[in-house]
């Protein structure tokens, strides 16, 4: 699942009339980074929810085999846009990720897969430490037990990518919430799980962004 029905509003007149998944970072629209990361991992079951210029998204994705999860009339930010598009998805354990990210490094779904256990986890987060976030302005989203398991802190920022149970979903009577309160639930079950990335992250969620992302792909020869 991939996260693309925001507003992008921190971009500025840049997504005035277009979707911030279509801006493009080096000649390649940033969704389909996020796009060929999952293919990569031979990912192809996906599934692209969209509301802000939805008929923009889904005119880019009309070549390809990727579904499209229309949030209209109302946003319905990332919990209720994942349990909205559960019967395209078709499955109780998913992976999703933002649209504005790009990797540099490891593959990062196929690192997840990995090391995923679900006897154990119900979601298993890729977290970056401060100094490999080549664009975040925010200090860190949380820290990370010796154990792997999640707890409160600022150490470590949220990549928007992760694996996650999908049944606690429907526990959320709210159409529009966001994952945060599954999250929380899970971090006092000690059920909440992340992975330090060895790559290097850069979201590109400011204009400055942008550039910022290019210099890094020029810099590690991904360009």
């Amino acid at each position: 699942m991939i996260f693309a029905a925001g507003f992008g509003t921190r971009m500025g007149e840049l997504t005035e009339r277009l979707p911030k998944p279509l801006i493009e970072v080096a000649g390649k629209p940033l969704l389909n980074y996020a796009i060929d990361v999952l293919l990569e991992a031979d990912i192809n079951s996906i599934v692209v929810n969209a509301h802000y210029h939805s008929e923009q998204i889904k005119r880019h994705l009309a070549s390809s085999n990727i579904k499209v999860s229309l949030e209209y009339p109302h946003i319905l930010d990332t919990g209720g846009g994942l349990k909205a598009a559960l019967p395209k998805l078709a499955a109780n354990t998913v992976i999703t990720q933002n649209a504005d990210i790009i990797w540099v490094g490891p593959n990062p779904v196929k690192t997840l897969i990995a090391a995923w256990y679900p006897e154990r986890m119900d979601s298993l987060m890729m977290c970056i430490p401060m100094e490999k976030a080549r664009t975040r302005k925010e200090a860190g989203d949380y820290s990370i037990a010796k154990d792997g398991h999640v707890i409160q802190g600022r150490d470590y920022i949220f990549s928007g990518l992760q694996i996650m149970k999908t049944d606690c979903l429907y526990e959320i009577k709210k159409n529009s919430f966001s994952l945060k309160v599954m999250w929380d639930k899970m971090v006092m079950a000690k059920r909440l799980f992340a992975l330090k990335y060895q790559g290097i992250w850069c979201d590109v969620g400011y204009p400055e962004g942008i550039e910022i992302a290019e210099a890094t792909l020029i810099d590690n020869h991904n360009v």
